[in-house]
């Protein structure tokens, strides 16, 4: 199940039988570009392996799981059980949201924004490096888990740097198209950086690949 068909599940309630009837396919584990050991020293082999293996896959196992209750549900008329399903369908599938997004957007060869998104970004921001800043500015400052995102307002053609708690995906929460994603859990980088999450926002930026970046940039402005 592509991450575009698992946001519009979380923007779907409520759920009716003739929706529910049209989800034929499960989420998926999806493959990375590179190797876990190819982002060191930037994030450790060790992290790679655990973040996707283990805690990526079990967001995908429990919204699978959901997802079958969830159609059940729905088949009987449940409405309470429905409900009581929201909260386990929005933080497993917002959780493989945006991990699939922060996978595609990592390299070990890190790449420059296209002209038309370091455009963007210079317009909304002042600069690429004043965006860079906001960005690490709003992921630090997350309380507990979240995300820092770059989105893109499909209603006023700009760009946003906004912060998402737990594992709320950006579209469905705010409306914001993602383009790129910091991961603050702990799980993303305690291993390596211990509890200076600073340090790991702020070396992420050597790693991202602003090519696949751009081309969501391309896709959501069109």
């Amino acid at each position: 199940m592509s991450v575009k068909i698992v946001q519009n599940v979380l923007k779907s309630a409520p759920f009716n039988r003739m929706y529910m009837s049209q989800i034929r396919s499960k989420a998926t584990l999806p493959s990375l570009n590179f190797e876990y050991k190819d982002l060191e020293p930037i994030i450790s082999r060790d992290i790679m392996e655990i973040h996707h293996q283990k805690h990526h896959n079990t967001y995908v196992v429990n919204y699978n799981n959901t997802l079958d209750k969830l159609q059940t549900a729905v088949a009987k008329d449940d409405t309470a059980t429905i409900i009581s399903l929201s909260p386990a369908l929005k933080f497993n599938g917002g959780g493989h949201i945006n991990h699939s997004i922060f996978w595609e957007t990592l390299t070990p060869h890190s790449t420059k924004p296209s002209g038309d998104l370091d455009k963007a970004l210079t317009q909304n921001f002042g600069s690429f490096d004043e965006f860079k800043k906001q960005l690490a500015t709003a992921s630090i400052a997350v309380q507990g888990s979240g995300w820092g995102w770059l989105g893109f307002n499909p209603q006023t053609k700009k760009l946003a740097v906004v912060s998402c708690a737990n594992q709320d995906p950006l579209f469905p929460t705010t409306g914001l198209i993602p383009l790129f994603g910091i991961d603050v859990w702990e799980h993303a980088y305690y291993l390596q950086y211990k509890n200076v999450r600073a340090d790991y926002v702020n070396a992420i930026f050597e790693v991202v690949n602003w090519d696949a970046v751009s081309k969501r940039f391309c896709e959501a402005s069109v």
